[in-house]
């Protein structure tokens, strides 16, 4: 196939029609991206628990719902489970001794043996539409689902709600006294130490209520699905780090210095939307799905790469004209 008919066979009303149901993804990704925001620029920690707590909330979220719970009591037992997740791999790094990342690792084995446990040892459990019905019709005497790939605009206002709801409660959180404690343990250990802050509390205290906030975005995408899938979190960690990457870039290209840490979050979940909207694009391409963990890499790389090689293009730029102006007083000497 000839390059001009390649695009020819290309529907840009197709790409735009996908657009909202990638919109309303994003904004699922992007809370659990405010969730690992705690861990990777909070507390400066690469926890790899969140592909296993996102599978949790999941998990408990889908046998809640057909044990007969509200989907909001499920989702905030999904986050419950998600904060003694969190808990397990504090623990294991604070008391144990063990490296954060390896305490990451081993707390997200052993969960895939537990989600299966969860989940009445299958591998996935259906919470339809069909059965359910959403939260808002008069049948489903509030039991119904908060969000469905079947309700696009009502999956998206509810995304929106809780991304501005949850940023709202972060900074009101990092804010007080144990949220600073919780900044300035991250930022600088060993000061916060000899201001008499217990580190270890706060470490824990992190790791929890960042799970916890992974495996409400895991509940959260269950409802969406329509299904809970042990593997559903495998490369969580990643999206979550592009969204968090993304925004944080595309934050301080737009606002400079002026980039405060509620439009930093803010930023984050945008960033999850335009991850998955690049996602839609790609597949909407027809590239090889298979190579779409491929293209998250290559994303994730050039985001990461961008403030570096800004700092670098202004070194280089001051570095030339200093030269310069050292040039032009040695001639006028």
């Amino acid at each position: 196939m000839s390059l001009s008919a390649y695009f020819g066979s290309l529907s840009v009303a197709n790409l735009l029609s996908r657009m909202p149901a990638a919109a309303a993804q994003g904004m699922i990704w992007g809370l659990m991206a405010l969730g690992v925001f705690i861990t990777f620029r909070v507390l400066d920690i690469a926890d790899l628990t969140v592909d296993g707590s996102f599978a949790t909330g999941g998990a408990v979220t889908v046998m809640l719902l057909l044990a007969g719970w509200p989907s909001w009591a499920a989702l905030l037992a999904a986050f419950a489970a998600g904060v003694l997740t969190g808990l397990v791999t504090g623990l294991l790094h604070t008391k144990l001794g063990i490296p954060a990342i390896l305490a990451g690792i081993l707390t997200q084995f052993s969960l895939y043996s537990i989600n299966l446990r969860i989940m009445a040892g299958k591998a996935n459990q259906t919470a339809s539409i069909k059965k359910f019905g959403m939260f808002w019709d008069a049948e489903s005497g509030g039991r119904g689902l908060l969000v469905s790939s079947l309700h696009i605009p009502q999956a998206i206002a509810v995304g929106a709600v809780l991304a501005a709801l949850v940023i709202g409660l972060f900074y009101w959180y990092f804010g007080t006294e144990q949220g600073s404690a919780l900044r300035a343990t991250g930022s600088n250990p060993a000061m916060s130490r000899a201001q008499g802050i217990h580190i270890e509390t706060m470490k824990v205290i992190g790791l929890g209520l960042s799970n916890g906030m992974v495996a409400l975005a895991g509940g959260l995408m269950t409802q969406y699905q329509g299904t809970a899938d042990v593997n559903m979190g495998r490369g969580a960690i990643v999206i979550g780090l592009a969204a968090i990457i993304i925004g944080e870039v595309l934050c301080d290209a737009i606002f400079k210095k002026g980039c405060n840490f509620a439009v930093r979050l803010a930023f984050v979940v945008l960033g999850g939307v335009i991850y998955y909207a690049v996602m839609v694009i790609i597949l909407w391409l027809r590239l090889d799905p298979n190579d779409l963990k491929l293209f998250t890499a290559i994303i994730v790389a050039i985001f990461l790469a961008v403030p570096h090689l800004q700092a670098q293009a202004k070194s280089s730029f001051s570095h030339a004209k200093k030269m310069s102006q050292q040039g032009r007083s040695k001639r006028s000497c």
